[in-house]
């Protein structure tokens, strides 16, 4: 497996996976897969909290070999699909990636056998026994240096041809920003239209992610159960996140927005975090009410409804 690189505390851009019940469980499994790894934090939403998911609740932050991750158990409206899933690099150690490849494949699937392919010696693409899918990569360690993990975006269906576009589009959104390699489809890969992106990745904010087209997965659209958490220092971030990345009124809720491609965005102020983790647990509970009432979300209102002032 690649080196982790250095994350700092609250990394940018977070992905977030919703769970129905088991993001705990997903969490100290994935923690236990992939080496340098562990659960940060399990916060309990309150099960009485007003407006809020029923039953019990948890929001879970781990860190998969330097990559942060949050997880929610919210209910079974979302489903994960190989849509969004996540790339994992390993330099040349064969027998590691067979290790992780047999953890994540028991009660899960194969998508794309482990088996050597034109863009890589070892190579497979698996759903585990969640649903998540992650492609597990043999890597060339004098290659340029990239993430153990790093998000990918699969543009199909009535998205497919448009990864390039996605790709800037992020770029312009998002500063500390750049391109890495792009690889497009050749005439002799039909379906799959002649120029368009069979992988790129590229660094937003300091983190990679990756796109590619797929004209073969028609039934690979995105949708929450994967999003893109962004974290923002104050009011003027959250509105210019926002302003940017929301393209689908109706999707607007609780910190949530659909950009023009489909993907799921949270766009949060660092000072729910902070309220959500507080020790005083009706602070905690206030502030969790108040952001469940909201579309966009307002810091002087959750500051005002944690203190009581609402």
């Amino acid at each position: 497996m690649a080196k982790p690189q250095s994350t700092a505390p609250t990394a940018k851009i977070v992905p977030h996976l919703w769970f129905d019940h088991q993001a705990a469980e997903a969490a100290k499994f994935y923690a236990s897969v992939f080496p340098g790894s562990r659960v940060d934090s399990v916060i309990p939403i309150p099960a009485d909290t007003p407006s809020g998911p029923a039953g019990s609740v948890d929001v879970v932050e781990f860190t998969l070999a330097g990559q942060p991750f949050m997880a929610i158990s919210a209910g079974p409206p979302f489903k994960f699909n190989p849509s969004i899933s996540f790339i994992v690099n390993f330099e040349q150690d064969r027998r590691k990636i067979d290790e992780v490849w047999k953890k994540l494949s028991a009660g899960g699937q194969a998508l794309m056998p482990l088996d050597k392919y034109p863009f890589s010696e070892r190579y497979g693409w698996v759903q585990d026994k969640y649903g998540l899918t992650w492609q597990l990569m043999l890597t060339d360690p004098q290659g340029d240096p990239r993430p153990a993990i790093v998000p990918s975006l699969m543009f199909a269906g009535k998205n497919a041809g448009r990864a390039q576009e996605a790709m800037d589009f992020y770029l312009s959104v998002f500063k500390d920003s750049k391109r890495g390699m792009l690889a497009p489809y050749g005439a002799d890969q039909a379906p799959d239209k002649e120029g368009t992106v069979m992988f790129a990745d590229f660094m937003l904010e300091g983190q990679w992610f990756a796109v590619m087209d797929s004209a073969r997965a028609e039934d690979a659209g995105f949708n929450e159960a994967v999003s893109l958490l962004v974290h923002c220092k104050d009011q003027k971030e959250v509105d210019f996140y926002w302003e940017k990345l929301s393209a689908v009124r109706e999707a607007e809720q609780c910190g949530w927005v659909k950009d023009r491609f489909g993907v799921s965005w949270q766009i949060v102020p660092v000072v729910l975090d902070q309220l959500l983790k507080d020790h005083d647990k009706g602070r905690a509970k206030r502030a969790t009410e108040a952001m469940l009432q909201m579309k966009k979300l307002d810091v002087a209102g959750l500051e005002q409804a944690a203190a009581g002032h609402a």
